[in-house]
């Protein structure tokens, strides 16, 4: 039984302090009075004991808001930090900065789920949670034998808030956003001293888009954090690649090895494959090759160029030449979810095209809904509620935003119009890796995952100025959130720790 007692717990409070300043020159102008704002941070800590990697040992956990200021000085924003340091505290150990995506998504998934010292268990062969109580576990494929963990919640999500009466637009875009939680970092290493500590940084999803631009904040000036590694899971950071919009074939080839991964697994595609991996390989040549250059041609297309590949996307993808037709040979993500199991009464999901769900009727182009997401939400919002205000004691008026509305998101980057005609966060860490060389970046993606497709994450990664060597790769049976399925959640906390190790 693990034992818990409370080091110290601040609530927060706002206080208003009006002081009017009543001045008059001879002239008779009188100063405008200028409100104080006083905040105080809430923080509270726990030191508490587990088993992790097969290592029995103590450590803190430490909630706590840092403070965010404006031009002015003035308290703007307050982002949570769920830290958990070792103990006794070790300045030469790995520190590691994990969050979410979304971009409005906490780092409920992420801390509940694969890397944190508590986990929710939900079914791990893509079932729906159900309802409470949803059991939450020691966490043994927690990386806390081999690194401290620093979650952050960025404004708008979690717990963090804005103070007053910033507006979320002063946070809520690329660069706005990565500038935040660069911030976060340099003050948490200066309060924790740990400059000196091997630093690595880890999202998921939009996470990955994130950890680029925070990897550009943190290394692209002189007064840099240099890090040893750049944890990417579920990796989104060419948003060209995956765009479905008219006009752009891209996103037809970068999605096409996820539809045969997503048939072979559902008995509609791959029936003589030895392996999903090996029948994915032969949808990559495909894409790459004769449907990259059928898509090319356009309507210039011959007919027996178009019979053939109808043929090949047919063996590939599941889905019937009729079908393929009405398509123009071009099937988007959101009807391939809901036409693939068309005959079965059943869509398929979208993080996790495992998982299968039932819709109002059979007609219809596209799924009611995602079965991926609604059929794991309920346990991950239930644990970090319960993790964070119980166990931990952390006492706030604040709901926890698992996924929330952080927009309109401001997508533009520095650099003019051509570099926002095409966004990609890539070049970013392919700077990174030509001027820092110890830095080195883990990959890992989900075979079943169409939000952040894998084929698309090898694409961007594999653009010219990104050095090749420091680039680790690793696929799982699963998707989006690989680690909702116990054997890769074991899988992935294994590689990463090796990844950490080999510094």
């Amino acid at each position: 039984m693990i034992r818990t007692f409370c080091l110290a717990t601040t609530a927060a409070a706002l206080t208003f302090l009006s002081a009017p300043i009543s001045a008059q020159d001879a002239g008779g102008d009188k100063a405008d009075a200028k409100e104080q704002v006083d905040y105080i941070a809430n923080s509270t800590s726990r030191r508490l004991s587990g088993t992790f990697g097969g290592a029995r040992m103590a450590y803190t956990a430490t909630v706590a808001e840092t403070v965010l200021k404006n031009e002015d000085d003035e308290p703007a924003a307050a982002i949570v930090v769920t830290s958990y340091v070792a103990e006794p505290n070790d300045t030469a150990r790995p520190v590691t900065f994990l969050f979410n995506g979304g971009p409005g998504s906490g780092s409920v998934w992420l801390q509940m789920g694969a890397f944190g010292p508590k986990r929710v268990a939900i079914p791990s062969d893509a079932r729906d949670d159900g309802a409470p109580p949803y059991p939450i576990l020691d966490n043994p494929d927690s990386l806390l034998d081999v690194t401290d963990l620093v979650f952050i919640d960025p404004v708008g999500t979690g717990f963090s808030h804005l103070i007053g009466k910033t507006e979320g637009s002063d946070y809520w875009g690329v660069t706005k956003d990565a500038r935040s939680v660069a911030e976060v970092i340099r003050k948490w290493l200066s309060d924790n001293g740990r400059w000196n500590s091997p630093k690595f940084l880890g999202g998921e999803s939009y996470g990955t888009t994130r950890s680029a631009a925070v990897v550009d904040q943190l290394e692209g000036a002189y007064n840099d954090v240099a890090l040893n590694g750049v944890i990417l899971i579920s990796t989104v950071l060419d948003f060209g690649a995956g765009a479905e919009t008219e006009g752009a074939e891209l996103s037809y080839i970068t999605t096409l090895p996820s539809m045969a991964a997503t048939a072979h697994y559902h008995g509609k595609a791959g029936a003589g494959a030895t392996s999903v991996a090996q029948f994915v390989e032969e949808a990559r040549r495909f894409a790459i090759g004769p449907y990259a250059s059928f898509l090319l041609k356009g309507q210039t297309a011959t007919v027996e160029e178009r019979t053939a590949i109808r043929g090949e996307l047919a063996r590939f993808t599941g889905l019937s030449e009729s079908y393929l037709d009405q398509a123009d040979l071009r099937v988007s993500s959101g009807r391939f979810y809901k036409e693939l199991l068309r005959d079965r009464g059943m869509t398929i999901g979208r993080l996790d095209s495992r998982y299968t769900g039932v819709d109002y009727d059979k007609a219809g182009e596209t799924p009611d809904n995602d079965p991926s997401f609604y059929g794991i939400d309920g346990g991950y919002n239930a644990a970090i509620n319960h993790f964070m205000r119980d166990t931990l004691g952390y006492k706030t008026d604040e709901d926890y935003v698992a996924i929330g509305n952080v927009g309109p998101w401001d997508w533009s980057l520095e650099g003019g119009r051509d570099r926002n005609a095409y966004l990609t966060v890539a070049p970013y860490l392919g700077r990174a890796l030509r001027e820092n060389s110890g830095l080195r970046i883990f990959v890992g993606q989900g075979w079943y995952d169409f939000a952040t497709p894998f084929f698309a994450a090898e694409y961007a990664l594999t653009r010219t100025g990104i050095p090749q060597d420091r680039i680790e790769w690793h696929y799982y049976d699963a998707g989006h959130m690989m680690y909702v399925r116990d054997e890769d959640r074991q899988a992935l906390s294994r590689d990463i720790r090796d990844f950490i190790r080999a510094r």
